[in-house]
């Protein structure tokens, strides 16, 4: 159990959906390692792990994360998507808009989104995500993970660039945020694998477009232009002033102005 999140207070929160167990541990290595570990033993789809603390957490371009325990909510959930896997790569854009969803319906925060999946307040980074398929070609599923700076001080941040909600002003619960965020998950996640289009959803909380960027993308020269659009696959479009360019994988900066 963990006095950081409230396990009964969280799965009645979010009892009755696409969540069909929720559980909260006080430590473990990783989240994701272990709701795949589950997956690949028969466990069924819609369970929640939860904890604040992991030791073994990672991010995207497989980047350490770890935060002093108590501060931050790691987060994963099994799903089984019945969308095509070619077209699983909006998974971790929609963990994105349900985490900007949540963090601001608990919090009042004003949460964005910078491309593809990261969630920002103030231009600060309050979350990371990071989505993996488990199973196989029969049994595909994913495990979308998630996370989320909550109680970190300033002397705790992994970097300058971070932040938490706390430092944000808030002192709502992590059981709260959670449970706001996994209300907001279930509701993105059953509009898209039931067909919905979510791409002008998407964009509306995309503070990357309209915004000067670099991206950076592995054994490529940095590109420099305007992000414009996401396109129908989520892609980020970049005007580079020679002519528009779409990303579908790299890492955005935004250029403050001149």
């Amino acid at each position: 159990m963990s006095a950081f999140i409230d396990a009964d207070a969280l799965g009645l929160a979010v009892a009755g959906g696409l969540w069909q167990g929720v559980d909260v541990v006080a430590t473990t290595g990783s989240t994701n390692a272990d709701l795949a570990g589950l997956s690949r033993e028969g466990a069924p789809a819609g369970l929640v792990l939860a904890s604040g603390h992991q030791s073994a957490g990672r991010g995207r371009l497989a980047r350490r994360w770890e935060a002093p325990p108590d501060t931050s909510i790691a987060c994963s959930a099994l799903v089984a998507p019945r969308r095509p896997m070619p077209e699983w790569g909006w998974l971790p854009l929609l963990v994105g808009m349900a985490v900007t969803d949540g963090v601001r319906a608990a919090t009042g925060l004003d949460a964005r989104l910078k491309w593809p999946n990261d969630v920002l307040v103030n231009d600060r980074k309050l979350c990371g995500i990071l989505c993996e398929s488990v199973g196989d070609a029969d049994t595909p599923r994913a495990v979308l993970g998630f996370g989320l700076n909550v109680s970190l001080r300033a002397d705790q941040l992994p970097v300058p660039t971070a932040t938490s909600t706390r430092l944000e002003g808030s002192d709502v619960s992590a059981t709260a945020i959670l449970a706001a965020v996994l209300r907001s998950l279930e509701t993105w996640f059953v509009a898209w694998d039931g067909g919905a289009d979510v791409v002008a959803e998407y964009r509306r909380r995309c503070d990357t477009i309209g915004r000067d960027v670099v991206v950076r993308i592995a054994g490529g020269d940095p590109v420099t232009g305007r992000a414009v659009g996401v396109d129908a696959g989520g892609g980020i479009v970049v005007d580079t002033g020679s002519g528009e360019r779409t990303f579908v994988a790299g890492d955005v900066e935004h250029l403050r102005p001149a």
